[in-house]
């Protein structure tokens, strides 16, 4: 669980100040380990074991196991001795071919190798397509509750922020109404996270194509997050937005980390989903080539096992990985039920993450989610996150 509308401390100023001037997770995290009394002992005499709910790191339990045909791949690059050099800028030749043939699979039109960049993480990528559209009077449409990175990206390239809605009562739908209202002549994207980070939603086929729809109306591109593609594990099956790639240009962003359990790979791709072709006009496509010479991406060796790692991981692990999913979505909505204070406004469907919201008038003490947060996290251990905004 990622967590949601809920969080805090005494110290109450003092951690809102530094809450609100830190729009980081890895951020928020630091702020509430630090919280944690480690005097604090149970009855025993020995100190409580910290439960970090806070960050979607599958790698942090037992439960989620990356496959041997992963490990087996890059020990397999690596032994080969032929990776120990630099990779074009792009990303090497072999993976791109690779992940545009793994994307294509659920596209209506084929990728080329020409569209895939590959990048240091789904954060990296994040950061390149804010920084590609970046100019004097842009904005971008960004949803709320949201990852934060986002915002921080559009902060340090000088891009304003509008925040659109997301609807809890409707799955936590995009409030398309909201984003006609925001967008203007500058609005240079409206993204979207699908699966959800945090509110673990996932978008039916319908949605997405009024998503897709409404951006080609006003006139601006999609960036479609899709580091969570295919874990939806309820009513909903994952759609990639490039499917309407011929209604309005999309960007896709992606990785490994959360569907091969490998976060710390940092292996992502940057992906132009565009079959009319918006993105190969050249002066588009020399910017792009151009900002990447400047970045440096994830080790050769990583990089060169990517077909492997995709031509030989079976279904099983995947299936496997979806029941896990779902079977803790179940466990947690059970559990929050029995807890007065806290409910879910939506199961979630997909992702790693789920919003909660806090009912104040139950709690006695605590000011808001960032209140609760620390105070859990100081008196009992458990760290969760404050709703973003």
């Amino acid at each position: 669980m990622e967590s949601g509308v809920v969080a805090v401390n005494n110290n109450i100023n003092n951690y809102e100040s530094k809450a609100t001037s830190t729009i980081t997770i890895k951020g928020i995290l630091s702020l509430l380990m630090e919280s944690i009394d480690d005097e604090n002992c149970d009855g025993g005499g020995s100190k409580k074991r910290v439960i970090s709910l806070g960050m979607g790191d599958p790698t942090l339990t037992t439960l989620f196991h990356t496959p041997k045909v992963v490990e087996e791949a890059v020990a397999d690059a690596l032994q080969s001795r032929k990776f120990h050099g630099y990779a074009p800028t792009a990303g090497l030749l072999q993976a791109r071919i690779a992940i545009a043939e793994y994307l294509s699979r659920d596209l209506p039109y084929q990728l080329s190798r020409d569209d895939v960049f590959i990048t240091c993480g789904c954060t990296q990528a994040i950061d390149v397509s804010v920084a590609m559209l970046a100019r004097p009077g842009a904005n971008i449409l960004l949803p709320r509750p949201g990852f934060p990175i986002y915002e921080l990206c559009a902060a340090f390239r000088g891009v304003e922020v509008r925040h659109y809605d997301l609807l809890p009562e409707k799955g936590w739908e995009v409030d398309l109404d909201a984003v006609e209202a925001l967008a203007d002549q500058n609005t240079v994207a409206l993204a979207i996270i699908n699966p959800g980070n945090p509110c673990g939603n996932v978008y039916s086929y319908h949605h997405l194509e009024k998503i897709a729809e409404t951006a080609k109306r006003v006139g601006t591109i999609v960036i479609s997050d899709e580091v969570y593609g295919h874990l939806a594990f309820g009513s909903k099956p994952f759609v990639p937005m490039g499917v309407f790639g011929s209604t309005v240009p999309v960007l896709t962003l992606g990785s490994l980390s959360k569907r091969w359990i490998v976060p710390g790979w940092r292996l992502g791709w940057f992906v132009t989903n565009d079959p009319s072709g918006t993105f190969r006009e050249p002066k588009v496509v020399e910017r792009i080539k151009k900002y990447f010479d400047l970045l440096g991406g994830p080790a050769t060796f990583l990089q060169a096992a990517v077909p492997q790692i995709i031509a030989n991981t079976e279904e099983i692990f995947f299936e496997k990985t979806i029941d896990n999913l779902r079977h803790t979505a179940d466990i947690c909505c059970k559990e929050i039920e029995d807890i007065p204070c806290i409910f879910c406004p939506y199961k979630p469907e997909g992702s790693m993450a789920m919003m909660v919201k806090l009912n104040l008038s139950l709690l006695e003490d605590i000011s808001d989610d960032i209140d609760f947060c620390f105070k859990l996290a100081k008196e009992e251990s458990v760290i969760i996150l404050p709703g973003p905004s």
